[in-house]
């Protein structure tokens, strides 16, 4: 009789058929993979990983194994990611939350007291994490969201719902400042804009490249583009004083600060993430 298929044989198969596709991540993805088809956790896993596997859930594991092998995002494939320490749903529709963004949440916290009842703008919302997160964190801000995407905002609702923030968080749908009326003026505004420069595209990782909207990603050549236009009506509808909060992608913090200093705001400091790039660049609206 051939040795059975135990979750640890096919852990550790799955593993070596990654990692001989280029994926750094093989050993994380398959034990994500096997417990989502298992409908159990990690740490499951390993307290049974000598049980026989049902060729039922063998089948389910060989469907999420090619769609990996498919370069698809993980997150994609078993619906969720964390940000900020709690799940929300990801999809095709929005780019997978990364660790970076979550320094966007940290400054805003840094800048929002613990009691404000105050407005907050996200432009760019995608899934609502950045926009969920602030609502959980602050339980007396109002945050408007918005996108271009409905699909996204379908999304970015589902969130919001699930984590019971839905009556803090108004999504609204528009490109930009057109989703904001025209006397509305904002405590902070933050984003998470398209920065990459659609000549890099091709250069990306297939899971970015094939799998992420790509709307969510290219910022149009040179990547600054949509930066651009929010630097242009940012000092509208910032408060005297408010604070602007970009997430930029690596080498473009200073490009970015100089685009907000024409646009008549306050460069106020360079945020670096956890690999040493700086991130989100802050700038404040005049206090007069």
């Amino acid at each position: 009789m051939p040795d059975p298929w135990t979750i640890r044989r096919v852990l550790s198969w799955m593993t070596a058929d990654l990692r001989a596709r280029g994926i750094e991540t093989a050993r994380l993805d398959s034990e994500l993979l096997v417990a989502h088809a298992l409908g159990a956790n990690r740490l499951a896993l390993y307290l049974d990983l000598d049980r026989p596997l049902t060729p039922d859930e063998l089948a389910s594991i060989r469907s999420l194994h090619l769609r990996r092998r498919a370069r698809e995002p993980v997150a994609y494939i078993v619906g969720r990611r964390e940000f900020w320490n709690r799940d929300f749903e990801v999809g095709p529709a929005v780019l997978v939350p990364r660790p970076e963004t979550e320094l966007l949440v940290e400054r805003a916290l840094a800048i929002v007291p613990a009691d404000s009842a105050a407005t907050v703008l996200e432009l760019c919302t995608g899934s609502g994490c950045v926009a969920v997160s602030l609502a959980l964190e602050r339980p007396s801000l109002r945050v408007v969201a918005t996108d271009v995407s409905e699909a996204a905002l379908e999304v970015a609702l589902r969130n919001a719902s699930r984590h019971r923030v839905s009556g803090r968080v108004e999504l609204r749908r528009g490109d930009l400042w057109d989703a904001v009326l025209e006397n509305e003026r904002f405590a902070l505004v933050v984003a998470n804009p398209p920065y990459v420069a659609e000549e890099d595209i091709g250069s990306l990782a297939p899971e970015i490249r094939d799998h992420e909207p790509r709307a969510a990603v290219s910022g149009g050549p040179g990547g600054l583009q949509v930066i651009e236009r929010i630097a242009q009506g940012a000092r509208a509808h910032l408060e005297p004083g408010g604070r602007l909060l970009l997430e930029v992608g690596a080498g473009q913090a200073e490009r970015v600060e100089r685009l907000l200093t024409a646009e008549g705001l306050v460069p106020s400091g360079r945020h670096r993430d956890l690999s040493g790039v700086e991130r989100v660049v802050e700038a404040a609206a005049p206090t007069l």
